[in-house]
């Protein structure tokens, strides 16, 4: 941080990983804002000392009046962190283009216009982080989760370039792979699932559910992936890529070592497609 009129801004805190970023940043004698769609949502953050908003990330309006007001308090975004983040699942036969439209404006549009506000004064002051929380569900991509996978690996390609371009002015971009964590997005996935009530993946209704929980088996708790980016994130020499959680380091694996086939048929077999009557 270059002052006390630093923040560190922080969207999705409503819940999981966004609330315990807020506090893992704060523990590290940051001055965090926390955003969230609901004000109510971040009370508890407040009786804790933090900076809360409200913020719709998908309102380019809203994300202006917060940094404008952000400015009038004397205050400046020397880190951003881009958590908020949303999962439609289903089989790609059934999701319809509102929710494609919903799953990229949520997951890469929001996020990369909320970098471009405030990469200005970044840029100004040669300093700044831009922390963007993706998932290794933009590497390797599974069944029933289409539109959420290829929404975080377009965020992923689009970390890239920001990252390479807005380096050589001193700001840094970071990419944030998660694996498995303890959140509310599984419930919040199961929520969102799409499935025709004649669509031929009802024989498999149990592997599209499973997809859904999927991120929450066996993950690593909130509070230990906040505490633990925060350290990396801190260091001298971040590294541009982090991934942290249950599987985060072995489905890039997968995906770069075994083969299309075989990988296919794996993750078939594991969402109950081997399943589909022929």
């Amino acid at each position: 941080m270059s002052s006390s009129s630093a923040v560190v801004l922080i969207t999705g805190c409503g819940s999981g990983i966004g609330q315990a970023l807020a506090r893992a940043f704060h523990a590290r004698g940051l001055q965090v804002c926390a955003t969230a769609r609901r004000l109510d949502t971040l009370a508890p953050l407040k009786a804790e000392g933090l900076i809360t908003r409200a913020l719709d990330v998908t309102d380019p309006a809203a994300v202006q009046a917060l940094l404008v007001q952000l400015q009038a308090e004397g205050l400046h975004v020397d880190t951003l962190v881009n958590n908020a983040g949303y999962g439609a699942m289903g089989p790609m036969l059934d999701i319809p283009a509102s929710e494609w439209q919903r799953q990229f404006d949520v997951n890469l549009f929001a996020p990369m216009a909320l970098a471009r506000a405030v990469l200005p004064g970044m840029i100004a002051r040669r300093q700044g982080l831009v922390v963007n929380i993706s998932s290794v569900s933009g590497v390797m991509t599974t069944p029933f989760a289409g539109p959420y996978c290829a929404s975080k690996a377009a965020f992923n390609a689009a970390s890239d370039a920001l990252r390479m371009e807005v380096g050589p002015f001193g700001v840094k971009v970071v990419t944030v792979q998660p694996g498995g964590i303890q959140s509310s997005f599984g419930q919040n996935a199961t929520s969102q699932v799409h499935l025709a009530p004649d669509s031929p993946f009802q024989e498999v209704k149990a592997g599209v559910l499973a997809r859904a929980n999927e991120s929450q088996s066996q993950a690593m708790p909130a509070d230990t992936f906040a505490r633990l980016l925060v350290e990396r994130l801190l260091a001298a020499d971040v590294p541009p890529i982090i991934r942290l959680g249950e599987k985060s380091r072995l489905l890039p694996f997968l995906k770069q070592w075994v083969p299309v086939r075989t990988l296919d048929r794996i993750l078939q077999k594991k969402f109950q497609l081997d399943r589909v009557k022929r």
